[in-house]
């Protein structure tokens, strides 16, 4: 056998072990670059630790960082609650509020199981209010994250380009953030339709209703508000003694670092990491506390995940495992079905494992045959990272988890079949539309 086929045989070895064992994938990475760079392909560890991604650590820590301080601080609750009174509490259009706030919340940095764990708990605990279908109103959570998702400050978005660059792929961060919003748009409206959105009453409600609904449960960080006897705010006022309603100081400031870290990243071309680290630490400057508390919640999984794996990766790179790949992928002999083929891999091990470790390993093992140029690579990349992130409604991915965890009033394993049964309808279908979008007509 193969060095090569070993590599590929022990990283197809890292995703089981980490799906079956609960193992974070990161560190099995990290285990596996040591033990097949050593004794495989005798290197040391300086050749090793040559393929460490410094960059996209400091992107990881720094965005995470900043957004864990506007979790810590309430910004993250304040976002939700004027999203909800914008709308004036229609009820046919709180499916697409919780949609556009939880895109809005991976755009600006928050990584996609974050987002979904602030919001799903809100959105839910109005499902089961007003009578909206939970499949409905967790659907259009997971999708509304994963369409804002790769924006290009996001956390998804800086690690697909990064990985481009890195392996010296053409790419484009609008193309990728664009096809991501339209391709989880179009699944929403879908869903909107059949799950009855249509039927919703358009009439509004009180807005005091919305902003305290789902407040008992876990993972959205905000204060309840306690309605006494005789409680008459005014619709659309905010409750004075609700802290969450409130623009302190200290939220004012996270949203005007926000929007900087958008201007210096877009507008000035500055890297997003370095200038996030920046913000945050200017942030915590002024209320340390706040940042304290902020460094606990950096999402440390996900930054030992895709770390471990790139390093893994990189392992590969040198023994030529890469090239090993790239040539197989190529004997296919059709380079769209080959590409299609891709694009279910994604799908159907993302269902289960983490998106984020399957683009970071597909996307290097199929550089051999996208230099080929039969296939465009923007397109593909495009079509990959789609494939890998709409199956994440699955109840076996973290965010279908939370969706199932935060649902009120439902039988939970009638609710689990529901998510399973959407889940397997998304993989069987969505690589290969967006494969006949994409990839198909030659696009990039």
């Amino acid at each position: 056998m193969s060095p090569q086929l070993v590599a590929i045989l022990v990283l197809a070895l890292v995703f089981l072990v980490s799906t079956t064992r609960s193992i974070n994938m990161g560190a099995i990475a990290f285990a596996a670059a040591f033990g097949v760079g050593t004794l495989v392909a005798d290197m040391d560890a300086d050749a090793i630790f040559a393929g460490f991604p410094g960059d996209l650590f400091v992107v990881l820590v720094g965005v995470t960082y900043l957004f864990a301080i506007a979790k810590a601080n309430g910004t993250t609750d304040w976002l939700v609650r004027a999203a909800v009174r914008l709308v004036g509490g229609r009820l046919a259009l709180l499916p697409w509020v919780m949609f556009v706030l939880t895109g809005a919340l991976t755009a600006i940095g928050a990584v996609s199981p974050a987002a979904v764990a602030i919001v799903a708990p809100l959105a839910l605990g109005l499902a089961a209010e007003h009578g909206i279908s939970p499949l409905l109103m967790g659907t259009m959570v997971v999708h509304g994250a994963q369409a804002g998702g790769f924006s290009p400050i996001s956390v998804y978005g800086t690690i697909v380009n990064g990985i481009v660059e890195r392996e010296g792929l053409p790419g484009s961060e609008v193309v990728l953030f664009l096809a991501s919003v339209a391709a989880n748009l179009i699944i929403a409206a879908i869903v909107f339709v059949v799950c009855g959105g249509l039927r919703l009453s358009t009439t509004a409600m009180a807005t005091r209703q919305l902003t305290t609904a789902g407040s008992g449960s876990g993972g959205s960080g905000g204060s309840s508000v306690s309605d006494g006897p005789g409680a008459t705010a005014p619709m659309g006022m905010p409750d004075t003694a609700d802290d969450s309603s409130r623009l302190t100081p200290p939220r004012v400031a996270t949203l005007v670092a926000l929007v900087a870290l958008v201007v210096c990243a877009l507008g000035f071309g500055l890297d997003v990491g370095l200038t996030a680290i920046t913000l945050a630490v200017a942030l915590g400057v002024f209320w340390p506390e706040t940042s304290k508390q902020a460094i606990g919640q950096i999402t440390w999984p996900t930054v030992l995940l895709i770390c471990g794996l790139l390093t893994y990766v990189g392992v590969l790179q040198e023994m030529g495992t890469i090239d090993y790949a790239g040539n197989a992928v190529s004997t296919v002999g059709i380079p769209l079905l080959a590409a299609l083929f891709i694009c279910y891999i994604g799908a159907i091990v993302s269902a289960f494992a983490s998106s984020v470790g399957i683009m970071g390993a597909l996307i290097p093992l199929a550089v051999p045959f996208l230099l080929e140029g039969t296939v465009g690579p923007i397109a593909m990349v495009a079509a990959l990272a789609i494939s890998s992130t709409v199956v994440d409604v699955s109840p076996f991915s973290t965010n279908g988890a939370l969706v199932l965890a935060n649902a009120q009033g439902v039988d939970r394993d009638r609710f689990f079949r529901q998510l399973m049964a959407y889940g397997g309808v998304i993989v069987a279908a969505a690589p290969a539309v967006v494969w006949l979008i994409l990839v198909v007509p030659g696009f990039g």
